[in-house]
């Protein structure tokens, strides 16, 4: 068998830097897409945000200048002292919400063949999880309105 020459030994080399070449372009190709995509949005948004300053009537009086909120004219100062409180009762109930919402895929999946022990077992583990979370809320004192 003969041994290459010089020049078929560098031409299978430059085959393989080509592919490597050919490989890295294919992928900086596909986030090419990604990002010309992402400048048309930024120029879409930026057309119409542009088109819609042009395009509408500007004629600032007192009362359009004015605070409004709820039909109730403004008093006193802009700031107002909200209570935490209601924060964390809101958040409990979103908690609660959510947690009620992977009842219902239980409720249907407990009817399936196979899945009514192993269902219910795993159900009230995870009802277990919000006892357990709903007991320490109420020994830190959260439920209790003062």
């Amino acid at each position: 068998m003969p041994e290459p020459t010089v020049g078929e030994a560098t031409a299978g080399a430059v085959t393989t830097a080509d592919a490597t070449v050919g490989l890295a372009a294919d992928y900086f190709q596909s986030y090419s897409v990604v990002g010309l995509l992402a400048v048309v949005g930024v120029l879409f948004v930026a057309v119409a945000f542009g088109a819609g300053r042009l395009l509408r009537p500007v004629v600032p009086t007192p009362e359009k200048l004015l605070t409004y909120e709820c039909g109730v004219d403004p008093v006193g100062e802009g700031w107002a002292h909200t209570q935490v409180r209601y924060y964390v009762y809101a958040f409990l109930y979103v908690i609660f919400a959510v947690d009620s919402i992977f009842l219902f895929p239980w409720a249907t999946v407990f009817a399936d063949p196979g899945y009514g022990a192993t269902t219910l077992v795993e159900m009230f583990i995870f009802l277990g999880f919000l006892a357990v979370g709903l007991l320490y809320a109420y020994k830190k004192g959260v439920l209790s309105w003062t």
